[in-house]
């Protein structure tokens, strides 16, 4: 400090900022180094009422500006609510702000949690909050700030529109403070921060606080991606492009050299090994080179991608320990501990060996022995104090919590962890290692993008800790050095709204603003906001073609009358021969196949068209055993007396049966002699048949001809049709013609893009009205307010089903069991591991209830342009029936399958929707059971630790 006060400019800088900005300046004295530019910006935006938006990268301290916000709320007696994405989040962030400021001040609301609530600060999840709003919850007075952290959620696509209805919804008076990772579009989305919420400044840094360093790890040598420094690793990321490492590009050189010499071997028997499935774009590494890594002739690259066990020692003997290794699969996860526990490594000193195991202990007091032998604690254990850890989904929360406090503690010196750990959980590292390159995006293997990269790297270097992070990425065959330097150079990651109105949505705004207003206040979202800046630029295309299209017309211009007319006619011709082509192949195929489901053996047919073409007799019509196909595939005997197996490409238009013969029981095809009686028999059978193919041929759509007889006849009598220089003429009317079409479909997106998001609510509207959730004009019925209560994707199928009567009778298991199919949704992983089915008769015939019920709605949907929802889903029926039954944690895992994780987040969203379900159903026996449901279930492993189920 006393080296800072003898500079005079610094000091000066001090005192200018101390008459400034007095408050930030006492809020700055409280920490133990000096803030950096952006976080004084930043600051001092709030410190002189207006909201602010700040993008910075991964660890680049801008919750500095969130706490400053909780500062001056305790300074001024208002209010500060501090919202986080996921509940470990919020846990983690209250725990920060009661070390600052006391548990007296600072309040905690999780949903199932809730600790001093009413406290000037309170820590709490978006959803919290936005139910606040729509409930004009009493706490919501003297509310001065709200911070959001990690708001560029707002761009998950199941959850994202939670942050928008908060933004839009609070008061104007609220002063917002949104956190942000770097985003490429910071300043759109502050431009449209500024248009709902009024002042709101934009502050961006791309300067990591920490270097970051790229590497490529080959074999069990570590090599520096870039020739010179990398990008990352500049105080701000420079736009030049740094040089790939020579050697990286020698080392994919000589693979590939080896892939085309391998590839023009001559394999023999033992050569052909297994057919490789392909997957990602290859530049990254993928199927081109699968089957070096698979062994084989090119065993040589197996060598070259780094074990496990080698990964580790290498990181620790070049002092890059702790470091969290990203594997895009749960079971990845849990095999790479596996194989360091069987290497044998050890990472810690007995003296963190100790301290481990009391947070281990702390953690798990509350379980029992038999919960912890169901759960395989030994294994666990052993490997968190050889300092070694997974974290994922799939793992108990309490586990979970062991990891991270652990590993923040300095404990865990490496964690092989999914992609949910960069989402915002407190766990910065010296290393961060990518095993691949490619990831499993719910429908294929796919290169990750920029923006994932640099989320997962952006955890590599703890400010205040390292002087530089490290990212590491793990060689793999096919490997583009080129490719990868330009993934880890780039800065794209824009921030894209998801938001989209919902049943919940619609009858709380209708009712808290109406329905005029609601409408009005959806045409502010950030998402119509992007939708409106697209049109811009279509409207510049529109105009500048309106005017060639005007261009055209005149070249096309015919002495001897109107062209225009004359061309549009012509036109008008092309379009109804298409679409009686079409209208004919569509309803042609559909009538082609319900015509071959009702052949008979015996049936004498025309195979209309391909090698069988002609008459034929049907010797079985191959519609049974037709192995997982859809269509019908008859085998016949053609005149020629070829038995062949056709197919519905045989059969662009229905075909009928012409006449019936018998067929001898003894036919064998595979014999020339019954394959010539038959022939035999069906010519003589067609003898008496008119053969005639236009009888048996369907007749076009009379309409559509008499249509084009129509225009045909029009355009014959046109003026301009003897016109010498027509065909010169229609070429220009042609180049109109197509840019009108381009012309039309731009102004239908625009159309298209305008108010999206205020008609969809519309047709929401609509479907509320027809089922009675809302009345005509703005009020909102019994049955709309005890839809606002229940927040589910499904919402109005549980309302629909409280109003029927779906869920009476049931017993608190068989409830939970019923409930269970509206909010699971099972991994694509986890499908066909078991064949799901409800627990008993009872369970099973409210599901048929509950499904006919999904389908009705889905049929007014669609009647109104709106997605169904998704299927109701029993895949953990069975389990919830178990768990509220009282059965305990061992029998459930074993019957389910599930991890205990995700055991634990699923019971806690069933938890969650029954206390939903009992408030909406208001008094009496369903809201009970409900209520039993939640006491039942909360026990064990579900109940003993904080919840973090939102980590998904």
């Amino acid at each position: 400090m006393e080296q800072a006060s003898s500079d005079p400019a610094a000091a000066y800088a001090r005192f200018r900022q101390r008459q400034l900005s007095p408050q930030l300046a006492e809020f700055a004295g409280g920490y133990g180094f000096e803030l950096d530019d952006y976080q004084r910006e930043a600051c001092a935006h709030v410190e002189s009422g207006s909201g602010v938006l700040v993008a910075a990268p991964t660890g680049a301290g801008k919750t500095i500006v969130g706490e400053f916000a909780v500062f001056l709320a305790l300074r001024s007696g208002r209010k500060c609510f501090y919202t986080t994405p996921i509940k470990a989040l919020s846990n983690q962030k209250y725990a920060d702000l009661v070390r600052a400021h006391g548990a007296a001040s600072v309040g905690l609301l999780t949903g199932d949690t809730s600790i001093n609530s009413e406290a000037p600060v309170v820590v709490m999840t978006t959803e919290v909050l936005r139910n606040m709003i729509y409930a004009r919850s009493a706490t919501l007075a003297n509310l001065g700030y709200v911070v959001m952290d990690e708001v560029h959620y707002l761009a998950d696509r199941f959850r994202g529109a939670v942050w928008e209805e908060v933004i839009i919804g609070l008061a104007e008076s609220i002063q917002l403070i949104a956190l942000s990772a770097t985003v490429s579009n910071a300043e759109e989305f502050g431009e449209w921060l500024t248009e709902v919420r009024g002042d709101v400044a934009v502050v961006v840094s791309e300067r990591r606080p920490v270097p970051l360093f790229q590497h490529v790890m080959v074999g069990k040598r570590i090599h520096d991606l870039f020739a010179d420094v990398a990008p990352t690793a500049q105080a701000t990321p420079q736009p030049g492009k740094a040089e790939v490492n020579p050697e990286l590009i020698k080392i994919a050189r000589d693979e590939g050299r080896r892939v085309r010499d391998d590839s023009r071997r001559p394999r023999g028997r033992t050569g052909k090994g297994k057919r490789t499935v392909a997957y990602g774009s290859g530049r990254y590494g993928g199927a081109a080179h699968k089957r070096f890594a698979d062994g084989g002739a090119g065993r040589p690259s197996r060598s070259m991608v780094p074990s496990r066990p080698d990964l580790v020692e290498r990181l620790d003997a070049e002092a890059l320990l702790p470091a969290i290794v990203f594997i895009f699969s749960r079971v990845g996860c849990d095999a790479a501990v596996g194989q360091l526990l069987a290497s044998g490594i050890k990472l810690t000193s007995p003296e963190e060996r100790r301290d481990i195991s009391l947070i281990i202990e702390r953690h798990v007091s509350g379980l029992s022995g038999a919960d912890l032998r169901a759960l395989d604690h030994g294994r666990f254990a052993e490997a968190l104090e050889r300092g070694i850890a997974a974290h994922h989904a799939g793992m108990l929360p309490a586990y979970k919590e062991c990891v991270e406090e652990a590993f923040v503690r300095g404990l865990i010196k490496v964690v092989f962890a999914t992609e949910t750990l960069a989402l915002g959980i407190n766990m910065p590292a010296r290393s961060v290692v990518l095993e691949k390159l490619v990831k499993y995006n719910g429908e294929s293997h796919a290169d990750i993008t920029p923006g994932e990269y640099t989320q997962l790297t952006g955890r590599a270097g703890r400010r205040g800790i390292d002087i530089e992070g490290h990212a590491v990425v793990l060689w793999q065959p096919g490997l583009d050095p080129r490719a990868l330097a330009g993934l880890a150079s780039r800065r794209t990651y824009p921030l894209k709204s998801s938001f989209a109105p919902t049943y919940n949505m619609a009858v709380n705004l209708v009712g808290t603003v109406g329905r005029e207003r609601a409408r009005t206040l959806l045409e502010q979202s950030f998402a119509q906001f992007q939708s409106d800046r697209s049109v811009v630029g279509w409207a510049r295309t529109l105009a500048k073609n309106s005017e060639a299209v005007a261009g055209y017309w005149e070249a096309a211009e015919c002495e001897r009358g109107d062209f225009a007319e004359y061309a549009k006619l012509r036109a008008e011709i092309s379009a109804t021969e298409a679409e009686l082509a079409r209208s004919r192949k569509s309803d042609r195929r559909a009538e082609a196949l319900e015509s071959l489901l009702i052949l008979q053996p015996g049936d004498v047919i025309r195979v209309p068209q391909g090698r069988s073409q002609g008459w034929a007799v049907i010797i079985d019509p191959g519609t049974r055993d037709r192995k997982g196909s859809s269509d019908p595939r008859p085998l016949v005997l053609t005149e020629d007396r070829q038995v062949r197996r056709l197919s519905l490409v045989d059969f662009p238009t229905p075909v009928k049966a012409v006449s019936r013969m018998k067929i001898n029981k003894r036919f064998d095809p595979r014999e020339p002699a019954s394959r010539r009686n038959l022939a035999a028999a069906l010519r003589s059978k067609l003898a008496g048949v008119d053969l005639d193919p236009q009888r048996h041929r369907v007749p076009a759509d009379p309409e559509l001809t008499e249509r084009i007889a129509e225009l045909r006849e029009r355009l014959r009598n046109h003026p301009c049709h003897e016109c010498p220089d027509r065909e010169a003429h229609a070429r220009w009317s042609e180049r109109a013609l197509r840019l009108e079409r381009e012309v039309a479909q731009t102004e239908r997106r625009m159309a298209s893009r305008t108010n999206t998001i205020a008609n969809r609510f519309d047709r929401i509207c609509t479907v509320l009205q027809s089922l009675g959730y809302l009345a005509d004009g703005d009020e909102v019925t019994d049955e709309g307010r005890m839809l606002a209560r229940i927040y589910s994707e499904l919402d109005l199928v549980a309302a629909e089903c409280i109003r029927a009567g779906v869920f009476d009778g049931l017993s608190h298991p068989q409830l939970a069991a019923v409930l269970a199919s509206l909010v699971f949704e099972a991994r694509r992983s986890d499908d066909g591991i078991r064949r799901p089915r409800m627990p008993d008769s009872r369970t099973d015939a409210a599901m048929t209830q509950l499904r006919r019920i999904w389908r009705e709605v889905s049929l007014v949907e669609r009647d109104a342009r709106l997605e169904p929802g998704p299927e109701p889903d029993i895949g953990f029926s069975q389990a919830a029936f178990a768990w509220a039954a009282g059965r305990p944690l061992s029998a459930v895992l074993t019957d389910s399958g599930l991890t205990a994780g995700d055991f634990v987040r699923w019971v806690r969203q069933v938890i969650d929707f029954a206390d939903q379900v009992g408030h909406a159903a208001g008094p009496g026996e369903l809201r009970n059971t409900a209520r039993t449901i939640v006491t039942s279930m909360r026990r064990g492993v579900v109940d003993f630790v904080p919840d973090d189920s939102d980590d998904v």
